[in-house]
């Protein structure tokens, strides 16, 4: 298959998405002809830089093929690390269509103006001689099971909260609520405290607080997160951005506490789970959500949102509704998969049902050994592995820990296994340095809830 006159060659192409065209791919075919140098930098919050050095063909021919990968690439680090100032160095041309492509009004003006709220400053793309280098300020955090600690988990349906005395998990409880359709934020205010407040009475003291949750946190302060979804904007300035912060100091006091997003947190739980660091946690459930923690066994700080980085080079790939772009990580590891899938295998999904309800009806056609389901999580499978292959070449990841309800049961097996098998196939330098697996009983028994409370240093 070729794009932009780049011919991609595969091996292993997912049965129910015979267009799919690995991402990895796509870029190591183009590189293959690219020899003029071109940089890009990313700053994100604190000075901390993202910095790549690649190259494009800077030919008239290829100009459109140079667009295409600069922006890709250049997507790829906002969604992965995060930033608001994009530094260029290379090509005259190429970064004006990149100042004009992420602009008011440009094809990527969600990402311009989502990474300018974000992190509260103008986005902007500027050209340099030469881009500023890497830095990065990842901190050491959990596997402090000193002292008594709580650790509260704030989910979309329901919050988790455990009281740790050194290490063991002395009361946990777990509380239905409604944070996505509440504009009030003082409903979550007040059930955040409570929650604090009855994990606090197991205990004689509290020494730490450790915060997961679903979002965008920087500094501890919630930049974005779907559990505020309706809470106005002005509101949202007020009462949420500083909201845990604020839970914990006016319940507790001056202690260390720690804010961080819930798939960082999974990924710590994998780390202490398996005993090892280098460890990549992806959970699709209604989304695709992402954590990582180091191999020095840190949180880097970033964002990790690749449910927003591009996996699929192909033209007609899937949009996302939310973001309005197409061949996202979400529209492939996420339930979002299964049910764009479906109707390809001959599965007819009622349309009055939910999403969630949609994949309970396929997931037990897959427990039936049902063939049209066994085409779709073959299919997930293949886009796993070839992405598996992408994932590694941005983290170096040593394990990848496979979460979520598109994960449990069969179906979530044969992914594991097909996306094995494609790895071995087709991306043999990376095959032996990767592990994707499943969690097992010890990951289960550490918890969201116990891992978030070993997030702080007493």
């Amino acid at each position: 298959m070729k794009r932009f006159g780049v011919e991609v060659q595969l091996k292993n192409t997912p049965c129910l998405d015979k267009e799919f065209m690995p991402i990895l791919r796509f870029n190591r075919a183009f590189l293959a002809t690219a020899k003029k140098p071109f940089s890009v930098a990313v700053e994100r919050a604190d000075g901390q830089m993202a910095s790549c050095s690649t190259f494009i063909h800077g030919t008239e021919e290829m100009f459109e093929a140079d667009c295409y990968y600069i922006e890709r690439l250049v997507k790829t680090i906002l969604w992965m690390k995060g930033g608001y100032k994009v530094y260029v160095a290379g090509d005259d041309k190429v970064y004006e269509y990149l100042k004009s492509t992420y602009a008011a009004g440009g094809q990527q003006e969600f990402d311009w103006d989502y990474m300018g709220n974000i992190f509260e400053k103008p986005f902007e793309v500027v050209m340099v001689d030469t881009v500023p280098e890497a830095k990065d300020s990842p901190k050491a955090m959990g596997g402090h099971l000193g002292g008594c600690r709580i650790g509260f988990d704030a989910g979309g349906s329901d919050r988790k909260v455990s009281a740790v005395v050194d290490g063991e998990t002395v009361y946990s409880e777990e509380v239905v609520w409604f944070p996505k359709i509440n504009s009030d934020p003082d409903y979550h205010y007040d059930g955040i405290v409570a929650a604090l407040k009855s994990a606090a009475s197991h205990m004689p003291r509290v020494d730490a607080v450790g915060v997961s949750s679903a979002g965008i946190y920087i500094n501890n302060r919630t930049m974005s997160a779907s559990l505020f979804l309706q809470v106005p904007k002005e509101l949202y300035e007020e009462k949420v951005k500083d909201i845990y912060i604020r839970a914990i100091t006016d319940t507790f006091g001056d202690v260390p506490y720690s804010v961080i997003n819930d798939g960082d947190v999974s990924a710590l739980a994998g780390a202490m789970s398996l005993g090892e660091n280098s460890v990549l946690g992806i959970a699709m459930g209604t989304s695709e959500a992402v954590g990582y923690v180091d191999g020095e066994g840190r949180i880097t700080g970033w964002l990790n949102e690749l449910a927003f980085v591009p996996v699929d080079a192909h033209p007609d790939a899937m949009r996302d509704e939310w973001s309005g772009d197409i061949g996202c990580g979400v529209k492939y590891f996420s339930q979002d998969s299964v049910i764009k899938l479906a109707p390809r295998a001959g599965i007819e999904l009622d349309e009055s049902l939910s999403p969630a309800e949609k994949l309970k009806v396929v997931q037990k056609l897959m427990a039936e050994d049902d063939e049209r389901a066994i085409k779709v999580y073959d299919s997930i499978g293949v886009y796993l592995g070839h992405t598996l292959a992408y994932y590694f070449d941005l983290y170096g990841c040593k394990h990848v820990l496979l979460l979520g309800r598109v994960m449990s049961g069969k179906g979530g097996d044969l992914i594991l296994e097909r996306a094995k098998a494609v790895l071995a196939d087709e991306y043999a330098d990376i095959a032996s340095l990767i592990n994707p697996c499943l969690p097992d009983e010890k990951f289960r028994r550490v918890g969201q809830s116990m891992a978030a409370a070993s997030l702080p240093e007493a």
